[in-house]
């Protein structure tokens, strides 16, 4: 089996990238919610343009996924995300040096495509090459550890920016990407190690992924990262139009980290028993039942909707690189997962805006909106069998 090209490594190797997809969402999507606001002002633009620029950076990454997907099937994910360590280190140091808003929009473009070809997506194929269908535990594993990229992100940006100021912060993020997760990315398996893996492992014959199936994934995919990137971007002005202070609303969206990751280790141990497809089910009731809970009782929900929100977010990240996996099998599993993210990716780049414009008009009824999301999405988990 294909595990056993690697006695005794995958805690090794899970830990290894597990850290380094750490930084790399740390360096990237959620460095605006620090440093957005002071890189504006030293040009004398608004946030928005930041942020659009950051949105930039997400159509990029879905545009680039697919073909970072193919790449690591055909050689393995250890050159791929060397090269996005690079790619990253080359965005950072592009925003910090950059003398015109033009320059800095050039930055964010690059560390999209550094996005496209080093977060999740990447490092699910990577796992998916080394352990086929055996990948599951693994998968969990990475996200347990990259969960806590805000953890460390969020406070790092924000120390870094105070004692030497933005431009220096990127500097930081992108030195940490040399010294930290290019030789964190090195250590992983060769591609010449999978390929003999992969040749060696039977081949499960089977007929090809309908496209229904694909498209009802991708449609899931798609309206999940709609729903999480609205709720990381608005959850405080949403939690106080239910009727929360804002101390409360900072309060229970600090427990939206903790209950992911508690969600989890619920799937690494009970869960990892049932198919991904039951879990995922269970997870994406999750959100459209803490929005019933928060119109129901208010502000007094603000925490229950906060972690509810948040575990079923924890188990829906998994569910993005298990259930490709579960239903349509290991070959071809990166060029797939790709394909199935872009979606989500150019959606995931509007949420903040759309979701922000619903809140402005409607209030608390915004929350409808991502309730209704949610339950398409379960609808189409629910229209899927397993494989």
């Amino acid at each position: 089996m294909i595990p056993r090209l690697v006695p005794g490594r995958r805690s090794l190797i899970v830990a290894a990238l597990g850290t380094s997809l750490t930084v790399s969402w740390a360096s990237s999507y959620y460095i605006p919610a620090v440093l957005a606001t002071p890189m504006a002002e030293s040009f004398g633009l608004s946030p928005v343009w930041v942020f659009g620029a950051f949105s930039m950076a997400m159509v990029v990454s879905a545009m680039v996924g697919p073909w970072a997907g193919a790449r690591i099937d055909g050689f393995g994910g250890r050159g791929v995300l060397m090269l996005s360590n690079l790619i990253f280190a080359a965005g950072l140091t592009v925003l910090a040096l950059a003398p015109t808003p033009v320059v800095l929009f050039l930055g964010w473009g690059i560390i999209g495509l550094g996005m496209g070809i080093g977060l999740y997506e990447a490092g699910f194929a990577t796992l998916a090459g080394i352990y086929g269908k055996e990948a599951r535990g693994p998968i969990t594993g990475i996200t347990l550890i990259a969960g806590f990229a805000s953890t460390v992100g969020w406070p790092l940006s924000g120390l870094m920016l105070a004692v030497w100021g933005w431009r220096e912060a990127c500097l930081g993020w992108a030195l940490i990407h040399l010294l930290i997760a290019l030789p964190l990315n090195a250590s992983l398996p060769k591609g010449d190690v999978e390929a003999i893996a992969n040749a060696a492992a039977p081949v499960e014959a089977g007929p090809p992924p309908s496209r229904m199936a694909l498209a009802l994934l991708a449609f899931v995919f798609a309206a999940t990262w709609f729903n999480s990137t609205a709720m990381a971007a608005h959850l405080p002005g949403l939690l106080q139009e239910a009727g929360a202070s804002a101390a409360v609303a900072i309060a229970a969206g600090a427990l939206i980290g903790p209950a992911q990751v508690a969600a989890r280790v619920l799937e690494f141990s009970l869960l990892r028993r049932i198919h991904p497809l039951i879990s995922a089910r269970l997870a994406a009731a999750a959100h459209p039942a803490a929005a019933v809970a928060l119109v129901a009782f208010g502000g007094p929900a603000a925490y229950v909707f906060a972690v509810l929100h948040g575990a079923g977010n924890g188990i829906l990240t998994i569910a993005k690189g298990t259930l490709p996996l579960a239903l349509f099998g290991a070959a071809g599993y990166g060029r797939r997962i790709g394909w199935l993210n872009a979606p989500a990716r150019i959606l995931q780049a509007a949420a903040p805006l759309i979701f922000g414009a619903a809140l402005a008009a409607w209030g608390l009824s915004a929350i409808w909106l991502t309730a209704g999301v949610g339950l398409m999405a379960l609808a189409a988990l629910l229209a899927l069998r397993r494989s």
